[in-house]
């Protein structure tokens, strides 16, 4: 059975920058999606970025765009979030998901799998 395990929240300053990792354990396929989503206090949880690993399909959520980026190591199926530019509105917590599918989406229903999330505080 396939887990992600996030890492890497905390607490910055705006304008600074994080990094978050996701590692999938236990996977028997190459063919799926990871990704991040955010949930705020009281809000819907929201996609941020998405990539398959065949690297046909990507998402990247507008709000992000030109501040989010990922990166990846293939061997050690571990994703990376660089968070750029962080402004308060950004802080959240930060789930990693997964599934076994060829294209990436931005809503959290197409994900079966879930990590246990990570803060992410951004002071103003």
């Amino acid at each position: 059975q396939v887990q992600v395990v996030e890492s890497g929240g905390g607490l910055v300053q705006a304008g600074g920058s994080l990094r978050l990792s996701c590692r999938a354990f236990g996977l028997t396929s190459d063919d799926y999606v990871m990704g991040w989503f955010r949930q705020a206090p009281g809000k819907e949880r929201e996609g941020v970025v998405c990539i398959a690993w065949s690297g046909i399909s990507q998402y990247y959520a507008d709000l992000v765009k030109g501040r989010f980026t990922i990166s990846r190591d293939n061997y050690k199926n571990t994703l990376y979030l660089h968070m750029n530019s962080l402004q308060p509105e950004d802080t959240a917590m930060y789930y990693c998901a997964f599934d076994y599918t060829h294209r990436c989406s931005g809503n959290h229903r197409d994900f079966g799998i879930w990590g246990q999330g990570t803060q992410v505080t951004v002071s103003a």
